[in-house]
Parts: C-alpha cells; structure tokens; sequence
C-alpha cells in the first residue's frame, strides 16, 4: 500500500475526534461517582462490599477505554483520511458546456423549419441527449443575456428549461453577442475542467463586442464553438401581434426587415478561442460536428497535465471502529469468582 501524502480530506470534522472522547470520558468519570454514591446511601460499606464483589473495575475501565477510542474513531472516519495518490489525464475530465442561444426577434425568421429558434432549440435538445459525459448549462440572449439553468448532470431540468425558452424570454430587444459570451463564463465553474460555450445566432452582433470578449475569455481557457442559424438569403421575420394574427417587422421607414446569417462574424469568434464554426444546417447536423469536435482527441489534447487525487481511506478507522464496538459489546462487567 502506497502511504504517500497523509492528509484529510474533510478535516473539519476532526473536533469530533478531539472532544469527543473528552466529553465521553468526563460523562464515564460523573456516571462512577453517582453509581457509587447512589449505592452508598441504600447499603452499609460491608454489605455494598459483598454486592460489588463479582463486578470486575478492570473490565469496566476496559468497556469505557474501548468506547472512547471508537468515539475518536469516528471523528476520524468522517474527516476521510487519505494517503498515496492517483492520477487522472485530463482526457478523463468530464467538460462543462453551456448554451447560449440567440431568442431575438431575429430568430423567428423561418428561412429554416420551423423557424431558426426552433430548430436551434431541436438541434440541442438532441445534443444533449446524445453527449453526457459533463454538465450542461443554458443563457438565453438578446439585447440582455440571462442564465435559465445552471450547469447540471439532470438533462431532464436542461431540457425543461430550453423547451421554456421563447422568443419572449429576454424583453431587451436587440443582440448582444458579447453579453452571452460573458454571461455564459460567469456561469462556468473556474477549475481544471474542459469549458466550452457552444454560441448559437443568426450572427447579428449589434452591439460588436462578441468577438472583443471571445478573444478575452481564450485567454481563461474558453474553448468557443459558433453554431450559424439560418441562411445567406435570409428571410422576413414574422411575429404575433396583440391579436393573435402574424404580421412582418418593420424598420422606421415602413419596409420589411429581413434578417441574413452573419458566418464572418461567427467565425472570428470561434477562431479567437481555438474553436469552430459550424452552419447549424436544416436537420442540426452542425451541433452534430460540434459534438464530434468536442469529444475528438485533439480537442483533448490541448488540456491541462494530469491531475493528482488523494486515496479515501476511511474505511481502515471504520473496520477499527466496528471491530471496537463489537468487542465492547462481548466484554461484560463481572468476574469469574
């Protein structure tokens, strides 16, 4: 057995092992006095003599010692001891990855089916289903970015949060590339875990700052894949008015806006973090590559050097703790006569 590095892995939990054999013994020395003073006062000395004949104080002391040992036994336990050591590559690490998926206006243009906020929304859902090795998280964007669910192993929570999300979802109207970009970081835990941000839009960056901020978060070890949601041609984008009926959207000067896949934009930003960019494509097959670069071995190999993980060896104090208490139990509290 390799004794390397000798530490606890919960040390807090050693008060435990410290005060509590204290307080045990200090209940064990005040439960003697009251016996012997409650016996005292029924019996005379003589005829007390002849009662506690047959009771054994070594085998007394013996139970108490055992019960103490086991009690700091316990605190032990709980604190996980560890010793030698274990490596894992970075290959083995588990990657979290969080969505954020554009939800402006621009998204309901139906130049894909059903519109481009619908078949992004297909398209991850399967991701998900398929890729489970990690966390997954959502931040839905528009002229804001917002998290909907946190990074989580529970697909199920995933998926009821991304079937929630609507165009509706963000009342700040616009697209803001760089705000779901920092939005997504805040939202990835900072340790030595595989992070990437999956960016799904039409690539409208308003407001300019996706690729200033991607260049930023690669330097955090952000690995950024760009998805591109819709086509060149473009479409007209059609919302529910009040009503319930479709109507276009209008620029100021009365004519209909059509809104176009922005691919040079959502390159650069993959480019800037060592990632890719991917047309999302009418049945998802984009996310489809994204998924297959991201479990490749050369996404892989540009991880972090092995890591280094103490062994639990709680269950050496408990076995202790057991066999303690099982021998406490067979040692009885009389003498042969």
């Amino acid at each position: 057995m390799n004794f390397a590095a000798p530490h606890f892995a919960e040390p807090r939990w050693l008060w435990i092992a410290v005060l509590g054999p204290v307080l045990l013994l200090a209940l064990q020395v005040y439960a003697a006095r009251a016996r012997r003073r409650q016996l005292a006062q029924v019996a005379s000395p003589d005829f007390l003599a002849n009662l506690t004949r047959s009771h054994s104080p070594l085998r007394r002391g013996v139970k108490n010692i055992l019960l103490v040992v086991s009690i700091a036994g316990i605190g032990i336990t709980l604190a996980r001891p560890q010793w030698g050591v274990r490596e894992i590559a970075s290959q083995n690490l588990s990657e979290d990855i969080v969505f954020a998926i554009d939800c402006s206006q621009s998204m309901l243009a139906a130049d894909v089916s059903p519109n481009r906020l619908g078949r992004a929304k297909l398209a991850v859902q399967d991701f998900v289903r398929r890729h489970t090795n990690g966390r997954v998280g959502l931040v839905a964007f528009a002229g804001q970015a917002f998290l909907l669910c946190p990074l989580t192993f529970d697909p199920g929570a995933f998926e009821d949060a991304l079937l929630a999300m609507d165009e509706k979802s963000i009342v700040v109207p616009g697209t803001d590339v760089g705000r779901a970009l920092d939005e997504s970081f805040r939202a990835i835990e900072k340790m030595d875990r595989k992070k990437v941000v999956v960016l799904i839009t039409d690539g409208e960056d308003l407001e300019k700052g996706g690729v200033k901020i991607a260049t930023g978060l690669a330097e955090k070890g952000v690995v950024v894949f760009t998805v591109g949601v819709g086509t060149e041609a473009g479409a007209e984008i059609r919302v529910t008015n009040e009503q319930g009926q479709q109507e276009l959207v209008r620029d100021s000067k009365g004519e209909a806006v059509r809104s176009r896949l922005d691919e040079p934009t959502l390159r650069a930003i993959a480019q800037a973090t060592k990632g890719s960019y991917e047309p999302l494509g009418a049945l998802g097959e984009g996310l489809a590559k994204v998924r297959l670069a991201v479990e490749s071995k050369d996404f892989n190999s540009g991880g972090s050097p092995a890591q280094q993980y103490g062994i639990d060896r709680f269950h050496v104090p408990l076995a202790i703790v057991l066999v303690l208490l099982v021998v406490e139990s067979l040692v009885g509290t009389r003498r042969k006569i």
